[in-house]
């Protein structure tokens, strides 16, 4: 696999713009393929969007001329899809199907040298977009017209033991609330119903601009300039800076979905050391019923990491009764990924794979258990959901979500109507049956 070497961090220095001037002076047909989580998808956005400012068409990359791969290198699973993906564009490229491949994204960062060497039939690399605090994003919209990606803030404020991502993009910084609130206006005029705020750590937006935890104040003013939007979710908060000032917003304002997704990682309080986590296993249930006493009806949704080097079956059982205790509405796990730079890389005690699976599968199913069980109390109820499409396989049936599932990661209702319905449509459904993660409902 690739591995990064101290003279990364000179190698990368094109950027977007540089790219466009030196290859893309003639207006073309650009396709994008994104890859990662929903905070590439904004980055993929931002790129096309200023491509399209540029004069290129955005076009599907079966009818591309430039074909670009945003990647992801976050665990080694990303970076082989990441490298598969290049490996197929330049395939394409070889049978005259498209004329340029370009990387982008986490992968092109932090192994630019590496991949040049690799990959000579790539036309560039340009890593990640930068974030700029008073810049209003000019982007080409990769989500259905009725939700989209706000991002308030990029790279993480905390160093965790296990994760590259701050190495990758740099220090936290955090866009100014002047500038989210007037990118809000627009979507709001375009007509979209629900905004994801999102960032790597949302929680301590305004830190580095503000000095303080600033994102109870800037939900403050987003609000007020809502009119077309309905839900405005939250993504992805981080446990340590989660404020009781922000706790409060979420409960009042109607607007914000209450659902928070809050990545724990761990339980036991000498692995949150080890992950430099910055929490303890005591604040962590504080924090876990403020959250539960101001939102009772709420969406709580998790992540866990297993195999973290040095976890003890005893430190694992603990994350096990942990998880059966507090019966989450939405959990994933991870199995621990041994990233190059990280703390945790040259950690001893590291966890046999088989270990890990293991691990991974037990929570899994004791999750699934739950997740139906969470899911048979919505039985009989009626919730508030927005469509997201038709279903291409079943008469009347449309798909969409309630406030407590975010698009992509989350379940879904089924929505049996007799009416059509539109993408971006909410509607009141009786809830009439259930499954692990989705559910199934009439319109009232």
């Amino acid at each position: 696999m690739i591995k990064p070497t101290a003279k990364n961090k000179s190698v990368f220095s094109k950027t977007t713009n540089d790219f466009q001037s030196e290859r893309l002076s003639e207006g073309m047909k650009v396709g994008l393929i994104n890859l990662g989580c929903a905070r590439n998808l904004v980055d993929s956005q931002a790129i096309l969007g200023n491509l399209k400012k540029k004069g290129h068409r955005i076009v599907d990359i079966a009818k591309a001329d430039i074909a670009i791969v945003n990647t992801c290198s976050f665990i080694e699973d990303a970076r082989k899809e990441s490298i598969d993906t290049i490996l197929d564009l330049i395939e394409l490229k070889k049978q005259g199907k498209i004329k340029k491949v370009i990387v982008a994204g986490c992968l092109a960062q932090r192994y630019a040298k590496e991949l040049a060497d690799e990959f000579k039939e790539v036309d560039a690399f340009i890593g990640t977009p930068t974030l700029d605090r008073e810049e209003v994003p000019d982007q080409v919209l990769l989500t259905p017209k009725h939700y989209a990606y706000v991002k308030i803030c990029e790279s993480c404020f905390n160093q965790c033991s296990f994760c590259a991502i701050p190495k990758i993009k740099g220090k936290f910084v955090s866009r100014s609330i002047e500038s989210v609130v007037e990118e809000v206006k627009q979507l709001d005029k375009k007509g979209i119903k629900e905004i994801l705020i999102i960032g790597q750590d949302i929680t301590a937006y305004g830190m580095d601009i503000y000095r303080q935890k600033s994102l109870a104040k800037l939900l403050k003013s987003i609000i007020p300039v809502t009119h077309n939007i309905e839900w405005i979710r939250l993504l992805y908060a981080f446990p340590a800076h989660v404020t009781d000032e922000l706790i409060e917003v979420m409960a009042q304002e109607e607007k914000i979905c209450k659902y928070i997704d809050m990545p724990l990682q761990h339980i036991s309080d000498n692995i949150l050391l080890s992950m430099n986590r910055n929490i303890t296993t005591a604040q962590t249930h504080e924090l876990l019923n403020k959250i539960r006493t101001y939102m009772p009806s709420g969406s709580l949704r998790t992540t866990f990491i297993v195999g973290m080097p040095g976890e003890t079956e005893e430190n694992f059982k603990e994350m096990h009764d942990f998880i059966k205790k507090t019966r989450f509405d939405r959990m994933g796990v991870f199995v621990y990924s041994q990233e190059e730079g990280t703390a945790a890389f040259s950690m001893a005690d590291q966890v046999p794979e088989t270990t890990k699976k293991k691990r991974l599968d037990v929570l899994m199913r004791e999750q699934q258990k739950i997740s139906k069980e969470v899911q048979n109390k919505f039985l009989g109820q009626t919730l508030k959901v927005l469509i997201d499409e038709k279903s291409e396989s079943e008469k009347n049936v449309f798909l969409g979500r309630s406030e407590f599932d975010a698009p992509e990661v989350d379940g879904i209702v089924y929505v049996h109507s007799s009416k059509e319905l539109k993408p971006g449509q909410f509607v009141t459904v009786k809830i009439i049956d259930s499954y692990e993660y989705d559910l199934v409902g009439e319109v009232v």
